[in-house]
């Protein structure tokens, strides 16, 4: 008698391929329309999340030991002993990096009750991440301002989306596809 099929099986071969470029194209046109046509020009939430990111970077830093503040004219820049260290800039943000990633496993195949937990906990590694990425260009900015450029456009991107590609492959390689393994008899 063979075991039954989960409610939802993951598709195979080209079905996953079509099924996973239509969602991720849906979802783009989400991201350009939502983001791209009507956020980004308002700027608010961009400005609310690089005033949240400098905040924490700063708190950070001074958890740390540092002489750090957030600038009284500026909510974006980062002063480290009174001298103006990191400027946070929507680029920077995490923004991108939050949808490309809820984007990436909202596609992929794989149950919504994983996706529903595994997504926020994703973005709020993700958020870690760039919180110690805005610290660490802030120490780097006073110790070795002659690098800074540098580890932000290439250091600080491979270890970013190297971060990213990981939690990629945890959800498809592990958490995805665990509930579409068949029952072992």
């Amino acid at each position: 008698m063979p075991a039954t099929a989960s409610a939802s099986p993951a598709p195979t071969g080209n079905r996953f391929l079509y099924r996973f470029l239509l969602i991720a194209a849906a979802l783009f046109l989400v991201w350009f329309f939502g983001y791209e046509q009507w956020l980004a020009p308002d700027g608010r939430l961009d400005a609310a999340l690089c005033n949240q990111i400098t905040a924490a970077g700063v708190g950070l830093l001074r958890l740390l030991g540092f002489d750090a503040a957030v600038s009284p004219q500026y909510a974006t820049l980062v002063m480290m002993r009174g001298q103006p260290a990191v400027i946070i800039g929507a680029p920077c943000n995490g923004l991108v990096l939050y949808a490309l990633f809820s984007g990436f496993v909202a596609a992929f195949p794989g149950p919504w009750r994983r996706k529903l937990w595994f997504i926020p906990a994703g973005m709020v590694l993700i958020w870690g991440l760039n919180v110690l990425r805005v610290a660490a260009l802030a120490i780097n900015h006073h110790y070795a301002q002659q690098s800074v450029d540098f580890n932000h456009h290439y250091t600080f991107t491979f270890i970013v989306y190297g971060f990213i590609f990981g939690l990629w492959m945890l959800w498809a390689k592990r958490l995805a596809v665990a509930a579409h393994r068949p029952a072992a008899f």
